[in-house]
């Protein structure tokens, strides 16, 4: 959070108050409303000090004195915020419908991308329109399976980048290296080609473009919690957020326009890509050239980040815990054999593996406050109102460590989920990294088969250890916090041929 310029900026923020007449003091609700628990608000301002640098954290203190279910107010923004599973799931299923709509950041209205995005639009025949594409396109148990071998070749480029830096005794960037690989996979199966290469400025350029996204929308921004100052954009957070948008939508038009202009001379390729172009020139009213670049730009923004900083964290806590890693290599042995390669439809046979991921999603779940959600009407949650308009924030960070559902919270247990049915496909309210409900990521499939293919494939194939002789104790395993959840300082391991 950028306290040191919002406290700069409160001043200007209280002469406006005056000016503009805009009432310091907290709204006020219905005589029926009962208000969850939550501190008490000063002026102008309200709770917002109470966010720091690790809003996640923040709030998962806070609920330890007001509850699993807590009103806070951010600027002039009434906010709830839900800490456990049993909220979570009054929120995400029971009140699914009347709680489905989004409150906007003002970081992504750069280039109207709110209005045409599918993570940020309300719920509407439009979001439907666009979710509905995106799901047929990316997404089906069909298109998954037929894009098989393309994920394994994608992986076994990885660990050809492995093999050169075990060669060399180099260490490997693991979020680099898995994100490189997370980005050619999406590029593949929508533009029929790498958009990057290991090693190359271009994958860690982009990578700090999808950070830089990630981090001004989790920005403490003014422009949020104040609204009457948006047209300022004080903290230029928008006119960032244009520049990133403007970078990645310039690849994308240039791709687009190299394909527009092959067409006449070259075969369909039959990839996302057609398809989508093919959409526009059918019918222009329900599919536009926009929409597909906004597609593109969900798509990338959020199937590269969260799925590479989900194998860094898993490779660092296995890392960090030298038993646990043996035990997931051994059971890849016994699968696979000393020389065998790891199949995609083999990972059921993995339960070990599958345990080491759904811990490392439950204490490091890649957006740990979800998308905030929007009240369309008042509701009623757990004997209490939650207002209409106001802001919904679940803490999936706080749910996946809250003592009362899990033996040891903090600690790296895959064993905990040996012989259990809790799974992350939103139906278990105690692990829902990927949300629950309508507004849940339709990019979980792909996701998941991803994160065990590139998880499973780097242990089988390597033993690890870290660069500079750090013992795994002396790691560190500290966060950095946008709207995602990435690891501070990048996970470098040397690669040991087994």
């Amino acid at each position: 959070m950028d306290y040191i310029t919002f406290l700069l900026l409160l001043p200007l923020l209280w002469a406006f108050a005056h000016v503009l007449n805009f009432s310091p003091f907290p709204q006020k609700y219905s005589a029926k409303a009962r208000l969850p628990p939550g501190p008490r608000p000063l002026p102008i301002v309200g709770n917002l000090f109470k966010l720091r640098d690790q809003p996640h954290k923040s709030l998962a203190d806070l609920s330890k004195i007001y509850g699993p279910i807590m009103f806070l107010k951010l600027g002039s923004i009434p906010t709830i915020i839900i800490s456990s599973s049993e909220t979570a799931q009054q929120v995400l299923q029971k009140n699914d419908q009347p709680l489905s709509n989004r409150v906007v950041p003002d970081a992504v209205r750069a280039l109207d991308h709110h209005q045409n995005s599918m993570m940020w639009l309300p719920a509407s025949a439009r979001w439907r329109n666009i979710r509905k594409t995106m799901i047929m396109h990316f997404f089906t148990l069909q298109r998954l399976d037929a894009t098989q071998a393309l994920r394994r070749t994608k992986v076994q480029e990885l660990l050809a980048h492995a093999h050169q830096s075990c060669s060399r005794g180099e260490a490997v960037n693991i979020g680099q290296a898995a994100f490189t690989t997370s980005l050619n996979l999406l590029s593949n199966t929508i533009f029929s080609t790498d958009l990057v290469h290991h090693d190359s400025k271009l994958s860690q350029e982009i990578k700090d473009i999808v950070w830089g996204v990630m981090e001004e929308i989790g920005r403490l921004n003014v422009a949020d919690y104040f609204p009457v100052f948006r047209f300022l954009d004080p903290q230029g957070i928008r006119r960032a957020m244009k520049i990133y948008f403007s970078k990645l939508s310039d690849i994308f038009y240039g791709i687009i326009d190299q394909r527009l202009k092959s067409e006449a001379s070259s075969a369909a390729s039959n990839d996302v890509l057609d398809a989508l172009l093919n959409l526009t020139k059918e019918d222009n009213d329900q599919w536009s050239f926009s929409d597909t670049i906004h597609l593109l730009l969900d798509t990338f923004l959020a199937g590269t980040d969260t799925t590479s900083s989900t194998v860094e964290w898993a490779m660092a806590e296995l890392i960090s815990n030298p038993k646990t890693m043996a035990k997931a290599r051994r059971e890849l042995q016994e699968v696979f054999g000393k020389d065998g390669v790891v199949q995609e439809l083999d990972i059921s046979k993995l339960p070990y593996l599958q345990s080491v991921v759904k811990e490392t999603l439950r204490l490091h779940p890649a957006a740990p406050l979800l998308l905030p959600h929007k009240a369309q009407a008042d509701v009623e949650i757990c004997g209490f109102t939650v207002p209409k308009n106001s802001q919904v924030l679940v803490n999936i960070w706080a749910i996946g460590r809250d003592p009362n559902t899990w033996t040891n919270p903090n600690a790296f247990v895959p064993e905990r989920f040996l012989g259990s049915e809790i799974d992350v496909k939103g139906r278990d309210f105690e692990l829902i990294p990927f949300g629950s409900g309508r507004r849940m990521c339709p990019g979980m499939p792909l996701a998941h088969r991803m994160v065990h293919l590139m998880l499973a494939s780097l242990l089988h194939s390597f033993d690890w250890k870290l660069e500079d002789g750090l013992k795994p104790e002396d790691m560190d395993m500290s966060e950095k916090f946008g709207i995602t959840l990435q690891k501070a300082k990048p996970l470098r391991a040397i690669p040991i041929r087994i």
